[in-house]
């Protein structure tokens, strides 16, 4: 596919030394996390910790709904008014707010490790920052690393103790294989038990597939967030300084193509980046998904700040 070539960089990090993996976590961060969450916790003075309704028989306080009687009711719960009034026997609904579980769900793709794995990176940090925030409003929380030949879960856990946990998750979960976020929803919405907000970090290099993993979780009564992490010199390599004769190859298929780059041919395809992230955008907004763009130089507390003003995450 175009869009995913080593071009612009190799297909994978140097995991030898083990020095980003380390970094990534670091004591700096740890800080960034904490002043982050008091941030947060300001934005979202005087709301509900959990806001998701959820319709019980006969339990919670606010009155929501009736329904028909059907054999096994508890007849506790029988609107007597109407029974009198109407001979009509309605059973009483209630809604009350219910825990909120979080998924967060990471590309792990190889093209999310071009360029020295940059994307991935800034991924892993939104994914850290997202759960460390849910944590510390005392929701659960869950992570996958997934992609054509990856599926790897960490089973949701509670309280901001657990962010270790998930660091350690991030940092060692496998990596690589081609994009498929088709795949990957499908058995995200198969092993849930309960529904709620998923939230897919990835290049969305793969727009069919991420259309309908993202329809199959809205099917599934899940919210889903679209989070694309973008390269800026993979969307723009106009000032690359590359021209003239080269191989382009799939990072992730393998296949190779000789072109002759151009100023001309470098500005088409930019401007066909753009319509691409353009139509997802559009796409995931017509569907009711929240929509977001994180571009791999912005700091990822701005980012994730910016998400939380905006709406749509961690409501």
């Amino acid at each position: 596919m175009g869009l995913r070539t080593r071009l612009f960089g190799n297909k994978q990090p140097d995991r030898d030394s083990g020095q980003d993996s380390e970094n990534l976590f670091d004591e700096a961060f740890l800080k960034q996390l904490e002043l982050l969450q008091v941030i947060a916790r300001r934005l979202f003075r005087g709301r509900n910790r959990a806001e998701r309704k959820t319709r019980k028989v006969g339990s919670g306080l606010e009155f929501a709904d009736h329904r028909e009687y059907s054999p096994g009711d508890d007849i506790r719960n029988l609107d007597w008014n109407v029974l009198m009034r109407l001979e009509q026997t309605l059973v009483r609904l209630f809604e009350e707010d219910e825990d909120l579980p979080i998924r967060v769900v990471v590309d792990v793709s190889d093209s999310m490790q071009t360029r020295s794995g940059d994307k991935l990176r800034q991924a892993q940090k939104i994914a850290a920052a997202l759960a460390y925030v849910g944590l510390s409003n005392l929701d659960r929380v869950g992570l996958v690393c997934m992609s054509g030949k990856v599926h790897a879960t960490l089973p949701a856990v509670r309280g901001k103790g657990r962010i270790f946990r998930i660091f350690e998750f991030l940092k060692s979960a496998p990596r690589g294989g081609p994009t498929d976020i088709r795949s990957a929803c499908k058995r995200i919405a198969a092993e849930a038990g309960q529904p709620g907000l998923t939230i897919v970090l990835s290049d969305f290099y793969d727009m069919e597939g991420a259309f309908d993993g993202l329809n199959l979780l809205r099917f599934r009564k899940h919210e889903p967030v679209a989070i694309q992490v973008l390269d800026p010199v993979e969307a723009d390599p106009t000032a690359s300084g590359l021209r003239g004769d080269v191989k382009i190859v799939d990072c992730e298929g393998g296949d190779g193509l000789d072109v002759t780059l151009s100023a001309a041919t470098l500005k088409a395809y930019t401007e066909a980046h753009k319509r691409f992230c353009a139509h997802l955008e559009a796409s995931c907004r017509s569907r009711g998904i929240p929509y977001f763009r994180a571009d791999t130089t912005t700091p990822f507390d701005d980012l994730v700040l910016r998400m939380f003003r905006l709406g749509g995450i961690l409501r």
